[in-house]
């Protein structure tokens, strides 16, 4: 095992035999990133980032292909004992099962292309709604559906209009044919008012939706998560009137759930 050494101790040749400079450098920065993990809970494990950089170069991959490079990065972050932070773009809810171990890169490919899937299958089926994959908290992909809160409802309300009705039930279609997806509904609103008047309506709105879609087929069980984020998580600025319609919307994810992950990692050892 190579010893904890500094980069002064290799030029100055004082470094153990055997050691190439690559151990070295590999070993020093290691420490160094341990070192920062202890300062710093927030830290992106390397291994993740290098993951990132292929990901950012190779645009041309699949849901499927990212999930498998995702699930092999988190499962070498979690082997090496060190938090990871998943890379978020502060517009996203952190969502995802709390499974507590590693997903390996055969599993994540498996529920990258369930993924693929139902993304291609809401924005093809579902109207005015923005659909986006995002990772979760166990880097695997989720899909995030994005609904213009002035297409659901009515100004200050939280009563569906009839066109969001007909949106709403085709998303429940595909809620069912994915029984092992986990569902998260997050209402948002812009900062017009008070905080205790956008927290009652961003509620209300998550909660009129998710049970629309319950109305319509899709399991009570599904839904993890219905909560109202008021105005705490804009996506644009509300200093125009563009960014707080942007700003008023309700957005509902799609995540692998345990089940989703424990059939997938049986699958990946057939």
């Amino acid at each position: 095992m190579v010893e904890q050494l500094t980069l002064n101790q290799w030029v100055e040749g004082s470094s153990p035999s055997g050691v190439t400079k690559e151990e070295l450098l590999f070993n020093y920065y290691i420490n160094k990133l341990i070192i920062l993990k202890m300062k710093k809970l927030n830290v992106v494990l390397i291994v993740l980032l290098s993951a990132s950089i292929v990901l950012t170069g190779c645009k041309s991959l699949n849901n499927a292909a990212k999930g498998g490079l995702i699930g092999a990065g988190t499962g070498a972050a979690i082997g090496a004992g060190i938090g990871v932070l998943i890379g978020k773009d502060g517009k996203s809810a952190a969502v995802g099962a709390a499974i507590g171990t590693a997903v390996g890169t055969t599993a994540g490919v498996i529920i990258g292309k369930k993924m693929d899937k139902a993304a291609a299958e809401t924005a093809a089926q579902v109207e005015n709604a923005k659909v986006e994959t995002i990772e979760d908290v166990n880097g695997l992909k989720a899909v995030k559906v994005t609904f213009d809160s002035g297409i659901l409802f009515e100004f200050n309300k939280s009563v569906l209009n009839e066109p969001s009705k007909a949106a709403l039930a085709k998303f429940a279609d595909i809620l069912i044919k994915n029984p092992t997806m986990d569902i998260a509904v997050l209402g948002h609103t812009d900062n017009v008012g008070s905080l205790e008047a956008n927290k009652k309506v961003s509620l209300a709105r998550a909660k009129v939706v998710a049970d629309y879609l319950v109305a319509n087929g899709a399991a009570r069980t599904q839904m993890k998560t219905v909560e109202g984020r008021d105005y705490s998580m804009p996506v644009a600025s509300n200093e125009t009137v563009e960014g707080r319609a942007q700003n008023r919307r309700v957005e509902v994810y799609m995540y692998a759930s345990e089940k989703m992950i424990e059939d997938a990692q049986k699958e990946a050892t057939k």
